[in-house]
């Protein structure tokens, strides 16, 4: 499940109720039919706010957080939209074919690229922004959702081949 608003509604449910993060972390296990609940930092990775919080979260989670918050997941959270790969036409896809091989073994976000490539994610955005002036897509970008990752090996081969011409 993804929060809603980067959490705010999550935020005010948890403010209208008069709860902390240790104390939802704790209501969350009388919820629970198995009385594992979650941990309070875990509650704290969907509920906040700060540059470690998490936009996802597993379906028991967001159905926790809501149970123990007295409201409706869907006050809270959304089901992720997925985007299909093929098409769903009878006639035969432009894109053809996508084997499973054809798909990194791991995407980065944009930082972990920034990181690895030793540049600025700022660097990163002005590389893009430039490929789409050109009416192109940044080799190695992968849209998943409305968020970016990226597969770092069609991005250094890209970039190798930029330094040779």
């Amino acid at each position: 499940m993804r929060r809603l608003d980067a959490g705010a509604p999550l935020r005010t449910a948890m403010q209208a109720a008069g709860l902390d993060i240790p104390t939802l972390a704790a209501r969350t296990k009388e919820v629970d039919p198995t009385g594992e609940g979650l941990s309070r930092s875990m509650v704290g990775f969907i509920v906040g706010s700060g540059r470690t919080a998490r936009e996802e979260c597993s379906d028991r989670a967001a159905e926790l957080i809501a149970a123990a918050l007295g409201r409706e997941v869907s006050e809270l959270f959304e089901a992720p939209v997925f985007t299909l790969t093929e098409s769903t036409s009878t006639r035969r896809s432009a894109m053809g074919e996508r084997r499973k091989s054809d798909l990194p073994e791991r995407l980065m976000d944009q930082r972990e690229l920034a990181a690895f490539l030793r540049k600025s994610m700022s660097w990163i955005d002005a590389q893009i922004s430039e490929a789409r002036r050109q009416g192109e897509l940044w080799p190695g970008l992968i849209y998943v959702g409305n968020s970016r990752r990226f597969d770092p090996h069609a991005v250094l081969a890209a970039l190798r081949r930029q330094r040779a011409a």
